[in-house]
C-alpha cells in the first residue's frame, strides 16, 4: 500500500521535472542551431504559461520561476549586446523590440507571486521599454505584496518618469505609511508637489536606486543618468560663461582651454568641480572630451566617446 502511494506521487513527480528539463534542454539546442532572422522575427512566443502551471508542478513552482526570471536577464543583456557598438539610450529601450521581457516577468510572477527581484527588475526595466507594462508589473507586485513598501517605490519611479508628479506623490506617500518604509518616501511625496520635474528630485531618486538595489543592471542605469545629471549641470555652467565670453568679444571663443580660468571661479551643485584630463581638455563624467560647438557656441558631448545619453 504504501509502495503504491509513493510510486504515484514520486512517479508523476519525476516525470514531470525530467519532462521541464528535456523542455529547456530542447528550446537550448533548437536557439542554437536556428538560421539567423530579420529583427521583427527573432523573437518566438513563450510557449507555456506561468498561471496555468500553479499546482500542478509539485513544488518546483519556485525553480521555474527562477528560470524565467534568470531568461528575462540575459534576454535584455542579449538585445544590448546585438546593438553592437551603437549609442543606446537606457532612458529609451524601445528599439530593441524586447517585446517577450513583460512576458517572461510575468511567467516568472504567476508562479511566484512573492518574486520581489522579478517585480523590481521589470518596474525599473520596462519603463524604457513599454511604460504600461511597467505600470502593471508594479501594480502586480504591490496586490500579491501589499507590504512591500519598495513596490510602492518602484511604481513612484514609474509615474515620476511619466511626468505625472500628482500620481507619483501619491503612491510615494501610500508606501510611506507602510511599516519599515524609509524616510526617502515621504521626502519624495513632498519633493513631487513642489519639485517633481527638477534634477534635485532626479537626483535623489537615483542614489536611492543606486544605493538600494540588489541587481546590477539597475544600479548601473542608476549610475550612468546620475552622470547624466552632472553633465548637464556643467554643460549649462559652461554654455553660460561662453554667452558671457561671446558677449564681451563678439566672437566665440576658439577652443574650451580660453574658459577654464572663468570655470574655476563657478560653483557647480553640491560642491563638485569640472574633471579636466591628462590634455587639459574639459571632460564629461564618463571620461570623455567635451566638445565645442562654434556655430552655437556652446559645449556638447563627443558622439563617438561619450559614455553618456546623447538627447
Amino acid at each position: 500500500m504504501q509502495k503504491n502511494a509513493l510510486t504515484s506521487v514520486v512517479m508523476p513527480a519525476v516525470i514531470l521535472i525530467a519532462g521541464f528539463a528535456a523542455v529547456f534542454a530542447l528550446t537550448g539546442f533548437v536557439e542554437a542551431k536556428r538560421p539567423p532572422l530579420p529583427d521583427g522575427y527573432v523573437d518566438t512566443d513563450l510557449n507555456m504559461n506561468g498561471s496555468a502551471l500553479r499546482g500542478y508542478a509539485f513544488g518546483t513552482e519556485g525553480l521555474i520561476a527562477d528560470y524565467y526570471f534568470m531568461r528575462s536577464l540575459q534576454y535584455v543583456g542579449d538585445k544590448l549586446l546585438s546593438q553592437g557598438e551603437k549609442t543606446i539610450d537606457l532612458n529609451d529601450l524601445r528599439g530593441l523590440n524586447a517585446r517577450l521581457l513583460y512576458p517572461m516577468l510575468e511567467n516568472a510572477t504567476d508562479l511566484d507571486p512573492h518574486f520581489i527581484a522579478a517585480y523590481s527588475y521589470g518596474a525599473v526595466v520596462l519603463p524604457a521599454i513599454d511604460p504600461q507594462k511597467a505600470i502593471d508589473i508594479a501594480n502586480k507586485g504591490i496586490v500579491n505584496n501589499p507590504d512591500h513598501w519598495r513596490l510602492y517605490q518602484h511604481l513612484g519611479y514609474i509615474y515620476w518618469r511619466l511626468g505625472q508628479f500628482d500620481k507619483a506623490s501619491e503612491i510615494y506617500e501610500k508606501g510611506s505609511n507602510i511599516h519599515g518604509a524609509s524616510p526617502f518616501m515621504r521626502m519624495m511625496a513632498a519633493s513631487m508637489k513642489t519639485e517633481g520635474g527638477s534634477r534635485q528630485t532626479a537626483r535623489a531618486i537615483y542614489r536611492e536606486m543606486l544605493a538600494t538595489s540588489e541587481d546590477e543592471q539597475v544600479r548601473n542605469t542608476a549610475d550612468r543618468s546620475l552622470k547624466e545629471l552632472d553633465s548637464m549641470d556643467e554643460r549649462d555652467a559652461i554654455d553660460k560663461v561662453l554667452g558671457e565670453m561671446k558677449g564681451q568679444n563678439a566672437r566665440c571663443v576658439n577652443s574650451l582651454v580660453e574658459i577654464l580660468t572663468m570655470l574655476r571661479n563657478v560653483r557647480l551643485p553640491e560642491g563638485r568641480e569640472f574633471n579636466l584630463d591628462n590634455a587639459n581638455r574639459l571632460v564629461d563624467p564618463s571620461g570623455a572630451p567635451y566638445l565645442l560647438d562654434k556655430e552655437k557656441c556652446s559645449v556638447k558631448l563627443d558622439p563617438e566617446r561619450t559614455g553618456l545619453p546623447q538627447k
